[in-house]
């Protein structure tokens, strides 16, 4: 390839960092993962300087969430996912020249550096302003602890930075009834101090930046959303939070506060590469800063997806331009959102394809998920994944065309030439325009590539496999074989050289099957100026032996696959469903005779000739009393002893099954009719009154 194509000495690649509170889902693959990978293998085949950084995003609200869900700490969570991910990543085949975590020491420690300079040189706006806070909790409310109705679309359930909806960057203030995810209340507003970046002081420079210098070469929908914020007028936005989790904010009148994450995430980036530079030996500033020559800055590429347009476009640029040592991006490919089996991808819900799940199931077929993503990817327009289609895609196209051709190839070799490769006779006319057409693919796939349009890039590569396929099954050397052995040796060396092309072509796209191929060809990898020679294979080079590229995905697959989403869909159906009608009113005067207590379960055991009755031994602080409980299908009598309740303990006693109840527990009961007890979180005094 040509340096026009290439015209920079050094790449820096980056895929969005994924945020480390969750497993990786075929969305996230389609989105940012299997694009950048794509382009990295394509600018590493063509020898350039590139590396290739991602890592696990580790801080801000959605970490401190999850945790509170799980009940556990922050820390415990992006362990537990970091790994995972990175793992995930390893065994699906993303390579990544580091896979790094903004949780590390040499993070922390840049992202202060970065606050410190722009603070320095007056960047900041500092306001006390009006945030909510949530009065249960007693703590202000980040981003993600608000979800309210989009102003814009009207989605209930917008986020305080942005509707992922409709992908408008919101503020929390901007939201309509505004809940706490934390108590499930509505926010009041109480003044804080933050330090804001004036984004509306550089829209100029943006508008002349983004909407004037890349107009044609943004992907039309990442173009289309950044004119549209830009239109709207951009606003200051804080660049600090009051939480207890992420980056300390180097300021000693902010203390207690910590970055916000899409000041400190970004620049994961660079610390990434910072710390692959002090593995491997290499300058970091070369791959990030601006040189003394600017024909010697690096290019730097973002692969992320629709959700994270504004931050890449907007929001780090306007970073790296104020700070004025580092270099911009050249393109931020972002890709839409990939659907499921006709609805969206939910992580919440479990409506969604896990890739670590995903790598259990299906062991050994990294490659064809990377066919089949590669062939929806949704580059500017949102598509599906059906596990029909990606049956019929594998069975159809990697199995029958791909693998086909291939196998046969190298099974008449074997069968005719001892698995030699036979000097080519006379070209026929067709022949010549096998090769013909042979030249000219690598051009077509690399012009498609380095415009990001991988799915048409996956299309002509394929086409050559098309291509070798109807050529072998139009010469028939199976039947030549009898009455023209000359012709047949010019066949199979023809579709050998196709194939020992297929092979470099396959290392963007199926890196794994690519390098079967090598090894069944038994030739050494090649780097993409090889591509398009039809003369790979020199005459009397000994093949190896033939093996199934692909194998079939079964009916019974889909269907087991089929069968998870939907059981996932009624499990979320029970967790949804409706719930009773709120009963009628009583007077407060009717609450306070409830004399409700916290007791502690003594002795359970269940009740002779029943299904559904424990008898409990329970001290309730002011005495010792029995009561009859209707929970024994969901607890055994051993594992509640010691248990925590609330008992109302002045309910007129009754007689059941001859035993008297001296009082009731409470109980809650989820969608599904399960029961759980209804206590302190933490332990209490026993006969504590609950008000």
């Amino acid at each position: 390839m040509s340096n026009t194509t290439f015209p920079f000495k050094r790449y820096t690649i980056t895929s969005a960092l994924p945020y480390a509170n969750g497993p990786l889902h075929i969305g996230h693959l389609a989105g940012a993962y299997i694009p950048g990978d794509i382009y990295v293998r394509f600018l590493r085949l063509n020898e350039k300087n590139v590396v290739y950084v991602c890592g696990s995003d580790e801080h801000g609200a959605a970490i401190t969430i999850k945790a509170k869900k799980e009940g556990t700490t922050p820390q415990a969570i992006i362990d537990k996912y970091h790994t995972q991910i990175k793992n995930s990543f390893e065994q699906f085949g993303i390579s990544f020249d580091i896979y790094h975590r903004t949780s590390e020491k040499i993070h922390h420690e840049l992202s202060q550096e970065f606050f410190l300079n722009l603070y320095e040189k007056g960047e900041f706006i500092e306001q006390v302003t009006e945030q909510y806070y949530d009065e249960e909790f007693h703590q202000f409310l980040a981003d993600r602890y608000i979800t309210g109705t989009c102003p814009n679309c009207k989605n209930d359930g917008a986020y305080g930075d942005q509707c992922e909806k409709c992908g408008t960057s919101l503020n929390p203030t901007d939201l309509i009834n505004p809940i706490s995810t934390l108590s499930g209340k509505p926010p009041v507003l109480r003044e804080t101090k933050h330090w804001y970046l004036p984004l509306d002081k550089y829209q100029p420079w943006l508008e002349k930046w983004l909407l004037e210098g890349k107009k044609d070469v943004l992907k039309p929908n990442v173009y289309g959303q950044c004119r549209s914020w830009l239109k709207s007028g951009l606003q200051p936005r804080s660049m600090t939070r009051d939480l207890d989790w992420g980056v300390d904010v180097p300021l000693e009148e902010a203390q207690g506060k910590k970055l916000y994450v899409w000041l400190d995430a970004p620049i994961g980036y660079i610390s990434a590469t910072k710390q692959w530079a002090l593995d491997t030996g290499n300058d970091w500033e070369k791959y990030w800063k601006k040189q003394p020559d600017p024909a010697d800055d690096a290019c730097l590429i973002h692969f992320i997806g629709k959700d994270n347009i504004v931050f890449h476009c907007i929001t780090f640029p306007s970073i790296l331009h104020a700070h004025g040592e580092y270099i911009l991006p050249e393109n931020i490919p972002a890709n839409e959102f990939l659907n499921l089996e006709g609805d969206k991808l939910s992580t919440s819900r479990n409506h969604a394809v896990w890739l670590h799940e995903y790598l259990e199931e299906f062991p050994g077929k990294q490659d064809e998920l990377r066919y089949v993503l590669t062939s929806i990817l949704p580059e500017t327009s949102d598509s599906e994944f059906t596990w029909k289609d990606f049956q019929a895609r594998v069975n159809n196209e990697l199995v029958a065309i791909f693998g086909n051709f291939v196998n046969r190839v190298l099974v008449l070799s074997h069968k005719y030439f001892d698995g030699k490769v036979m000097p080519a006779g006379d070209l026929t006319d067709t022949d010549r325009l096998i090769f013909s057409e042979l030249e000219r693919y690598p051009k077509h796939i690399a012009g498609s590539i380095t415009q990001f349009r991988f799915r048409e890039a996956l299309a002509q590569f394929m086409n050559v496999a098309r291509l070798g396929n109807k050529y072998l099954a139009d010469s028939e050397p199976w039947k030549l074989i009898k009455t023209d052995e000359e012709r047949v040796k010019t066949v199979l060396n023809v579709s050998l050289q196709l194939a020992a092309n297929l092979a470099i072509m396959a290392q963007p796209f199926l890196p794994r099957t690519a390098q079967r191929m090598f090894d069944m060809f038994n030739f050494s990898e090649r780097g993409w100026r090889d591509a398009g020679s039809n003369t790979l294979l020199p005459a009397g080079h000994q093949l190896g032996q033939a093996q199934l590229l692909f194998e079939k995905i079964t009916d019974e697959q889909v269907k087991a696959q089929l069968a998870k989403l939907s059981q996932a869909k009624e499990t979320n159906a029970k967790l949804t469903k409706e719930l009773p009608e709120a009963k009628s009113n009583i007077v407060f005067e009717d609450f306070v005779k409830m004399d409700i207590r916290s007791g502690k379960i003594l002795a359970a055991e269940k009740v002779a000739k029943t299904k559904k009755l424990l008898k409990l031994t329970i001290d309730t602080g002011i005495d010792k009393r029995t009561v009859v409980s209707g929970i024994a299908e969901f607890f055994n009598p051993e594992e509640i002893v010691g248990k925590q309740v609330s008992i109302l303990v002045n309910l007129e006693p009754r007689e059941i099954k001859g035993i008297l109840s001296q009082g009731m527990i409470l109980m809650v009961e989820d969608a599904d009719g399960r029961l759980d007890f209804v206590a302190p979180h933490t332990s209490v005094q026993t006969g504590s009154v609950i008000r």
